[in-house]
């Protein structure tokens, strides 16, 4: 898809992935509407990015709420125009034991990593598919092609969000309307490890926010069904798991991740 003209949706707009995602698509000439809880971050990303050349508004956002959902679309219509792209980025993730997690933290992660992106996806579809145009990009993570331990609410929320974009996918291509889900792995500077202040082992490794970035956009310009962001034998983590899940399990413990995330889950307890 062409991206200068659009208009585009980023949730999540406040920091990480989504913050240098939105300034990226601003220098493309895509206007904005930037959706999060954190007011003042995304006003002053909005700043920045009007100082691209294109239009932005900043729109508090929980994604778990359908009526702040509903809001955000009707205010991406009225101020900015019927929105091009969407950008379903905003998420939570944690490190921990399953059998000590709180319900509570686990219909929180569920709402807001499937149901919302799934809810404002539903809101925006009717309308691309209407004009012939648009693209959808889903945020998923290489938790969402293999068995992470000690991730397991994240991870199958990330396995949950990858589905919905290839179902999806084939059921807009008659509508000329893109699907692409995106999978990064952890994430330099940004992701839930850095914002821990921890390393993961070098056997794992890990990726930097702007190759993240430019794979999104690559993948929405292409409109490629998905896109791994990922260090060598990381990106085939899903032929891995489906030629054997115990086989998965045995790369996990020996490339320290078991160990690794099982510390960072006692952490937490």
């Amino acid at each position: 898809m062409e991206l200068r003209g659009t208009v585009g949706i980023v949730t999540g707009a406040s920091r990480g992935i989504g913050e240098r995602l939105a300034e990226q698509l601003a220098q493309r000439g895509v206007s904005l509407a930037l959706a999060a809880r954190s007011v003042d971050d995304i006003e002053g990303l909005a700043e920045r990015v009007r100082t691209m050349g294109v239009e932005a508004i900043a729109v508090p956002t929980d994604v778990t709420d359908r009526a702040a959902l509903e809001t955000l679309v009707k205010r991406t219509e009225s101020e900015l125009g019927p929105p091009d792209l969407l950008v379903n980025n905003a998420g939570i993730d944690s490190v921990e034991h399953f059998d000590r997690m709180d319900p509570d933290a686990i219909e929180t992660m569920i709402a807001t990593n499937v149901i919302g992106p799934e809810i404002l996806t539903r809101l925006v579809c009717p309308g691309m598919a209407e004009r012939r145009r648009g693209h959808i990009v889903n945020i998923s993570s290489t938790a969402g092609k293999s068995v992470p331990p000690f991730m397991t609410v994240y991870a199958s929320t990330k396995h949950a969000i990858a589905a919905f974009s290839w179902c999806l996918r084939l059921e807009m291509q008659p509508y000329g309307v893109g699907v692409s889900v995106v999978y990064p792995h952890y994430v330099q500077e940004v992701g839930m490890f850095a914002r821990r202040g921890t390393t993961p082992p070098r056997a794992i490794g890990s990726v930097s926010v702007d190759d993240v970035v430019t794979q999104t956009i690559r993948a929405i310009e292409e409109n490629r069904a998905e896109v791994v962001v990922a260090p060598g034998l990381v990106k085939m983590a899903d032929v891995l798991v489906a030629v054997s899940v115990d086989g998965a399990i045995s790369a996990s413990k020996r490339t320290g991740a078991y160990d690794f995330n099982r510390r960072e889950a006692d952490k937490h307890s």
